[in-house]
């Protein structure tokens, strides 16, 4: 991993840095979970994180990770072998991380809303030798390859992380929604209970924190085949220090962080969870980002920093009643996963007084590397400037090698200490996107002369879907799997709600007559339900290339295939 070579000519955005960030940080050679024993010393007895009421202190949380690590230890995890999380955000899912981290083991993290085959896919690749997840996704790895799963599956009830009087309540709303509540049974099966409960000792296993992996963070490419990012411990330390340094405003100690964003995506784990832990913050977790819920969270809570992705923060300002919530707690929320309008900036800067970033960044970066200062000049559209210790450059799209000057397109490299070391048993991958310590980013963007960088297009196809990724060829070769289709293309929509949406474009076989609610169902019981196309429409022929390559752009704005349209449905 390639460094910042100290040279600050080559960098003029550094005078428009805050005053109070510096260009350079020290980072301490500690593994994340010194970093963060660091912060339950100082501050044991302060409330780390609330769940619907329930609250864990830094030293109840702190000694429940090492119970588990104890528990993984007996079980025979050991340094080097990778542990998943398969959980929305609750407090078992930090508890579960720094337990893992704290034996030397490896955390890869897995989505809640993976099924079937993406499940399947990602425990092959990952191979876990233990699996920590609720009663109410455990059937979904019912329906995983026996040789897929890991020896031991460690199983929480979902009702163990809220307060005791809402306990009752819990069952009765998980049968409503038609969610299994029964306690699982089988020879795999651990109780997270026992787990963190029994009396045992882990002490945090030396390493390396710049070889040392601490995370599998799984992410697609152009093919949509998932890649396990490798981020060690120096790169979410660095990150942590980066991002936090970058917030002036934040008070360490006091601050209140509001986690609405999913702890399994990188943006959700270091923004919304890492931070504030080695921060000495309360982390107010939100199992999935409700906007009702999450206003009555505020009010209750009073947080000051709320991460967050357009999509969310467009919900709220649209809120007719936002005007009866006090918001105004809130001084700084940083905005990722896709472009922040200015007019939802607006809207929600007035409501809270406080500082609406947008900022940038990526899987394999862990994930930040851009954000507009929090205090002095932002530009709009801009996703900002480089973090301390972060470079960036503009490619030639056709020549990596080459450097573009300023204000011209090409595609955006980044290279600093929060960068991965590669892709997991992908030495291929790795090669295609790092060279010399610098990680091509995939899409495209310039630069003005004073270093803010636009981004001004995606060179992949990706979907964003409300900050999750979609890759259109693997819905794709989902729909192929059907035997009444002949010819399909994903592309994204926009969305009100989600920021864009997936839609298939389909050539039926001669003969058949499926319709759209049949093959969106279809994708729904194989791929995570937010892959689904949202809608289908029916073509005869789609537009090709002279090479035969689909034609996603014309796909997307409607100017091609007009006299090869189907009379058939176009669906919901």
């Amino acid at each position: 991993m390639a460094e910042p070579t100290g040279d600050d000519s080559t960098r003029p955005w550094l005078a428009r840095y805050p005053a109070r960030v510096p260009p350079h940080l020290e980072y301490p050679p500690k593994l994340l979970t010194e970093l963060v024993e660091e912060t339950v010393r100082r501050w044991g007895g302060r409330t780390a994180l609330v769940y619907y009421g329930a609250r864990w202190s830094y030293a109840r949380f702190w000694a429940e990770s090492e119970r588990f690590g104890a528990a993984l230890v007996r079980d025979g995890v050991r340094p080097g072998d990778r542990v998943a999380i398969y959980l929305p955000n609750c407090p078992g899912f930090a508890v579960a991380l720094f337990g893992i981290l704290r034996v030397g083991a490896i955390a890869v993290q897995l989505s809640p809303l993976y099924v079937g085959e993406d499940l399947t896919r990602v425990l092959r690749d990952s191979e876990p030798k233990a699996l920590v997840t609720l009663e109410i996704l455990y059937r979904n790895l019912e329906k995983v390859p026996e040789e897929a799963l890991p020896a031991a599956v460690f199983v929480a009830r979902l009702r163990e992380f809220y307060p005791a009087l809402k306990r009752p309540f819990v069952n009765l709303v998980l049968r409503r929604q038609h969610l299994p509540t029964r306690f699982p049974t089988g020879p795999r099966v651990r109780s997270w209970r026992r787990a963190v409960g029994t009396p045992g000792t882990a002490p945090i296993h030396p390493g390396d924190p710049a070889t040392t992996v601490a995370v599998f963070q799984y992410t697609g490419g152009t093919t949509g085949v998932p890649k396990a990012a490798m981020l060690t411990h120096r790169n979410l330390v660095a990150n942590i220090l980066q991002t936090n340094t970058w917030n002036t405003t934040r008070e360490p100690g006091k601050e209140v962080v509001l986690a609405a964003i999913p702890f399994f995506h990188i943006y959700g784990l270091t923004v919304g969870l890492l931070m504030g832990l080695a921060d000495g913050a309360t982390v107010v977790m939100q199992t999935r980002p409700e906007v009702h819920e999450l206003l009555g969270m505020i009010d209750r809570y009073r947080p000051t920093q709320f991460p967050g992705v357009p999509a969310l923060y467009q919900a709220l300002v649209q809120r007719p009643d936002l005007g009866r919530h006090d918001i105004r707690s809130i001084k700084f929320c940083l905005s990722g996963s896709a472009p922040l309008p200015a007019e939802t900036q607006r809207k929600l800067e007035a409501a809270t007084g406080g500082r609406i970033l947008e900022g940038y960044g990526l899987t394999e970066a862990s994930p930040v590397t851009h954000a507009n200062p929090t205090e002095g000049e932002r530009r709009p559209g801009s996703i900002g400037l480089p973090l301390p210790d972060t470079e960036q450059r503009i490619l030639d799209p056709w020549d990596a090698h080459e450097s573009l000057p300023v204000g011209e397109v090409g595609e955006l490299a980044v290279r600093g200490p929060q960068v991965m070391v590669g892709y997991y048993h992908q030495p291929e991958e790795t090669a295609g996107v790092l060279r010399d310590g610098w990680l091509s980013t995939g899409d495209l963007a310039r630069l003005d002369a004073d270093g803010f960088a636009y981004i001004v297009d995606r060179k992949k196809d990706m979907i964003n879907v409300g900050g999750l990724k979609v890759y259109p060829r693997e819905v794709e070769e989902v729909l192929f799997e059907h035997p009444g289709v002949s010819d399909v293309a994903v592309v994204g929509i926009p969305d009100a709600a989600h920021g864009e949406v997936p839609k298939a474009f389909v050539v039926r076989k001669a003969g058949s007559a499926v319709g759209a609610d049949e093959l969106i169902a279809f994708v729904r019981d194989r791929l995570a339900h937010y892959k689904a196309p949202r809608s289908v429409e029916f073509r005869d022929a789609l537009p090709r290339s002279g090479v035969q390559k689909v034609l996603r752009r014309a796909l997307r704005e409607g100017q091609a295939g007009a006299l090869h349209r189907s009379p058939g449905p176009t669906g919901r």
